[in-house]
């Protein structure tokens, strides 16, 4: 009787051990990560087709929620793309965001440098060019 005590509490223990425990910790996501190359293509060409105000601003809030600067050719692309749709204030929003994403004043500058030939052809003026005149 006893060998048959035993027995059955070896068999209940090694059952309640085998129950997993909650896990706090979620593993890493073997998701694939976006190169830059990539978000910038995949964003340049997201302006190109956007056809509507609520397409440009939700690209934008979802292009601007990454962790970086997007590349001159993507706000190029969005800054089109905001005066596709007619919309001038977003298209000067994308200048403050920038310059809110940067590191530095200089870094800033060198994003309005190069993208200047297209905000003159569009009419794009930055918030500070607009309040300073």
């Amino acid at each position: 009787m006893r060998a048959q005590v035993i027995s059955t509490l070896l068999r209940a223990r090694a059952a309640s051990a085998t129950v997993a425990a909650p896990r706090f910790a979620r593993p890493m996501s073997a998701a694939h990560q976006e190169t830059f190359e990539s978000f910038t293509e995949r964003y340049v060409n997201f302006f190109q087709s956007a056809e509507d105000l609520f397409e440009v601003q939700r690209g934008l809030n979802n292009c601007f929620a990454h962790d970086l600067v997007p590349a001159p050719a993507v706000v190029e692309s969005a800054l089109r793309a905001a005066r596709r749709v007619n919309d001038f204030s977003t298209a000067v929003r994308i200048l403050e965001g920038i310059k809110e994403k940067v590191e530095n004043q200089v870094q800033y500058q060198a994003y309005l440098d190069e993208l200047k030939p297209v905000r003159e052809e569009l009419g794009i003026e930055t918030k500070e060019e607009i309040f300073s005149s």
